[in-house]
């Protein structure tokens, strides 16, 4: 097994320096070429090899994909600590920092506030939040090239959570719009009815925008145009640490970005 497992990896690294031919995989494998094609269409269907015109296969971008998420995960958290902590002293609510995962939106920060609201938010650190119903997935959707986020709107079933949740296509590509403009986006209790949320984007040294901190509080502790009178605190912390990831941030959205009601 041990061996195989081996032979593959030479397998994916050969096909990043060359073109491979299925009789060339065969021999990296040390198979029939039945059985490395049975391999090959594995690989393939995890996208870690791409089978080309001329019937060859080459490095697919699966992998490109996993080294990007990896870059990620290491580079992002410990940047940001000392910056989300900052901005939750200073506004006193609940801070989160998520990040696109694969497919899914993972919580990878949360700084509680001390106020009764912490205790009542049902957000914690490694938890994937709704891509659609959430103020820091609207951020991400919103920046992200249209190819991928009609990919992963394509595996969304919309669910009607609350009043406020957008559940049509094209209200929510209008939102995602107006989040794109604005720069900041906002959560009208649209997963759960009782939580307020504001969310900025964060950006890598390439000017992408790969995740998004939020305030976020109880609407009995905090309502949603309360939180928006923390954006400015907000907008300057995620150009912080953009920033600590090599961005080099541009004047920083307006504070009433045109925001309306996510109603």
């Amino acid at each position: 097994m041990a061996q195989s497992i081996r032979r593959a990896i030479d397998l994916i690294r050969r096909s990043a320096e060359h073109p491979l031919s299925l009789t060339e995989a065969a021999d990296v494998l040390g198979v029939h070429k039945s059985t490395a094609l049975r391999i090959l269409q594995t690989l393939e269907s995890a996208r870690f090899v791409r089978r080309t015109g001329a019937g060859t296969y080459v490095l697919g971008s699966g992998l490109i994909e996993l080294s990007e998420l990896a870059l990620g995960s290491m580079d992002l958290r410990q940047p940001a600590a000392a910056h989300l902590r900052a901005l939750q002293r200073e506004t006193g609510h609940t801070v989160h920092l998520a990040q696109l995962t694969g497919d899914e939106i993972i919580y990878i920060d949360k700084v509680d506030s001390p106020a009764f609201d912490a205790v009542k938010l049902p957000s914690r650190v490694g938890r994937a939040v709704s891509i659609y119903a959430s103020a820091v997935g609207k951020t991400i959707l919103a920046y992200l090239p249209r190819e991928e986020r009609d990919r992963l709107l394509s595996h969304v079933v919309f669910e009607r959570f609350t009043d406020t949740t957008f559940t049509d296509h094209d209200a929510l590509e209008a939102e995602l719009a107006r989040i794109h403009e604005c720069g900041w986006a906002m959560d009208n209790g649209e997963h759960d009815a009782y939580v307020m949320c504001v969310a900025a984007p964060i950006r890598d040294s390439r000017g992408r925008v790969i995740a998004a901190a939020s305030i976020t509080a109880i609407e009995v502790i905090a309502s949603l145009d309360q939180l928006k009178g923390n954006l400015p605190l907000l907008l300057e912390t995620a150009n912080k640490i953009s920033y600590e990831l090599g961005y080099a941030p541009t004047a920083p959205a307006s504070p009433d970005g045109n925001g309306r009601s996510a109603t």
